[in-house]
C-alpha cells in the first residue's frame, strides 16, 4: 500500500473530516475515502468510475493526456517492437523481463497446456452454426471449472498458477475452434512446433485436405496485435473479472465475465465497427463525403477508428500498428479489395486535415488492427474474439494480483437512490 503523503480536508455542513491522500508512482495523487461513510454518514457519486480508483496496481500504467502506455515501466511501443507476445505476458504475470531460460520454459509450458479436453468439442457442437464465437467463447470458458477441477482453488498458489497457464495456452484453441465451428469446417488441433500466434493462423485457417503454411509477416503482424491488446489497465472488462474475483468466483467464471464484457460494442467491438464504416464508405470517392458529415456537428455520424477516449493526444499503440498494417497490404494487396483501398485513401485524407490534427483525431490501434484482420481474412465477427484472445493474459495477472492483496473486499459499489420513498402496500381490489 501507498504511503500518506498529506490531507485532504472536507467540509460539510461545517464539519470537517480529514481524508488520507496517497502518491502513486505515476499519475495523479488519490483521495481515501474508505472511512467517509462510517464518519460523515455521506457516499460519493461517481458515475462510471472515471474519478475512482478502485483498487492499487503494479501492472499497467496509462497517461491519456500524453499517450503513454507502460506495461511493468515498459513503454509499449519498444515491447511491441521489440519484444513479443509470450514475453510480455511473462512480463505482466510476473512483473519482470524474463532470462533466455525463463522464456523458453514458459513458452514450453504455454505450449503443453494448448490442447483442449477432447469432451469439451461437444460443448461447440450445442450451439447453433451462425452463433456469434463470443457466445461460444463465454460458454466454453466459463465450463472449463467443469473439466479442470485441479486449478479451481483460488486460495491455493500452485491452483492459481496453474490456471493462469492453462488460460493463456488455451484462449487461441477456442477461439480458433469457435470460428471453425461457424464457418463448418473441422477443427484443427494445435501442433507444438509453432510459435503462439503461427499456431493460432493455422488453427483457423488451415484445412484437412492441404498443407498450411503460415507467412512470418502475417504471424508478427498476428503477434503485435495480441502485444498491443493483452492489457489496458482498469478498463470495463478488466474492472470486470476484478469484481467477479472479489466474490471468491473461480477463474474460468471470472475470464468468462471479462469475455462477456469486452462483447460490448463500446468496449471491445470497436475494430469491427471500424470496418463495418469502412464497408458503409464503400469506395474512395465517397470518403469526403463521410468527411464532411463527421465534422457536422448536427450529423449523428462519426469516423469509427480515430480518437480513443483514453487517449487525449495519440494512441501510443497506432504507430507500431501502423507500420504492421502497411507489412500485410504491401505482402496481400488492396488492388482487389475495395475496403483496404477505402481504408488507406480515409488514413491519408484525415492525417492531411487541419480539423482532424487539431482535435487529435488520429487513427487509433483499432482502426489498424481491423485493417490487418481483415486483410488475413478473418470475419468481422472474429474481431472481438481475437481481441478477448490477446487480453486474457492481462485479465490474468490482474485476477492474480488481486488475490495476492491482504486489502482485498468483495466488490459492492453504492448507489444514489431516486426511487419511491417507503410505502404501504394497497390490496388489488382498492389500487
Amino acid at each position: 500500500m501507498a504511503e500518506t503523503t498529506k490531507t485532504a480536508k472536507l467540509t460539510i455542513d461545517g464539519e470537517s473530516y480529514d481524508l488520507a491522500m496517497y502518491a502513486p508512482t505515476d499519475g495523479p495523487e488519490v483521495i481515501d475515502i474508505r472511512k467517509l461513510y462510517a464518519q460523515a454518514g455521506v457516499f460519493t457519486y461517481d458515475p462510471g468510475f472515471t474519478s475512482t480508483a478502485a483498487c492499487d496496481s503494479t501492472i499497467t500504467y496509462i497517461d491519456g493526456e500524453a499517450g503513454v502506455l507502460l506495461h511493468r515501466g515498459y513503454p509499449i511501443d519498444q515491447l511491441a517492437k521489440q519484444s513479443h507476445y509470450l514475453e510480455v505476458c511473462y512480463l505482466l504475470l510476473y512483473g519482470e523481463l524474463p532470462s533466455a531460460a525463463q522464456l523458453e520454459e514458459f513458452e514450453t509450458l504455454v505450449t503443453r497446456h494448448t490442447m483442449i479436453h477432447e469432451q469439451m468439442h461437444n460443448f461447440f457442437r450445442g450451439f447453433r452454426r451462425d452463433a456469434h464465437p463470443m457466445a461460444t467463447m463465454v460458454g466454453v470458458v466459463g465450463a472449463m471449472s467443469a473439466f479442470y477441477h485441479d486449478s479451481t482453488d483460488i486460495n491455493d498458489q500452485h491452483q492459481r498458477e496453474v490456471a493462469s497457464i492453462r488460460l493463456i495456452a488455451k484462449m487461441p484453441t477456442i477461439a480458433a475452434m469457435a470460428y471453425k465451428y461457424s464457418i463448418g469446417q473441422p477443427f484443427v488441433y494445435p501442433r507444438n512446433d509453432l510459435d503462439y500466434a503461427s499456431n493460432f493462423l493455422r488453427m483457423c485457417f488451415s484445412v484437412p485436405a492441404e498443407e498450411y503454411e503460415v507467412n512470418p509477416i502475417l504471424a508478427r503482424a498476428m503477434d503485435r496485435i495480441f502485444t498491443l491488446h493483452a492489457d489496458h489497465e482498469q478498463n470495463a472488462s478488466t474492472s470486470t473479472v476484478r469484481l467477479a474475483s472479489s466474490s471468491g468466483a473461480n477463474p474460468f467464471a471470472c475470464i468468462a465475465a471479462g469475455i462477456a464484457c469486452l462483447w460490448g460494442p463500446a468496449h471491445g467491438g470497436a475494430n469491427q465497427a471500424c470496418l463495418e464504416m469502412l464497408r458503409e464508405i464503400g469506395t474512395p470517392d465517397r470518403i469526403p463525403e463521410f468527411i464532411a458529415r463527421a465534422k457536422d456537428k448536427n450529423d449523428p455520424f462519426r469516423l469509427m477508428g480515430f480518437g480513443h477516449r483514453v487517449y487525449k493526444n495519440f494512441d501510443p499503440r497506432a504507430k507500431v500498428m501502423k507500420e504492421s498494417a502497411d507489412e500485410v497490404l504491401d505482402l496481400l494487396g488492396v488492388e482487389n479489395n475495395p475496403t483496404l483501398q477505402v481504408a488507406k485513401e480515409l488514413e491519408r485524407l484525415a492525417l492531411e486535415d487541419p480539423y482532424f490534427s487539431e482535435k487529435k483525431l488520429y487513427p487509433n490501434v483499432d482502426f489498424y488492427s481491423g485493417i490487418i484482420l481483415d486483410a488475413m481474412g478473418f470475419p468481422t465477427s472474429m474481431f472481438t474474439p481475437i481481441f478477448a484472445l490477446a487480453r486474457t493474459v492481462g485479465w490474468v495477472s490482474q485476477w492474480k494480483e488481486q488475490l495476492a492483496d491482504p486489502q482485498l473486499k468483495i466488490g459492492r459499489p453504492r448507489q444514489l437512490y431516486l426511487g419511491a420513498a417507503a410505502r404501504d402496500y394497497v390490496d388489488i381490489e382498492t389500487r
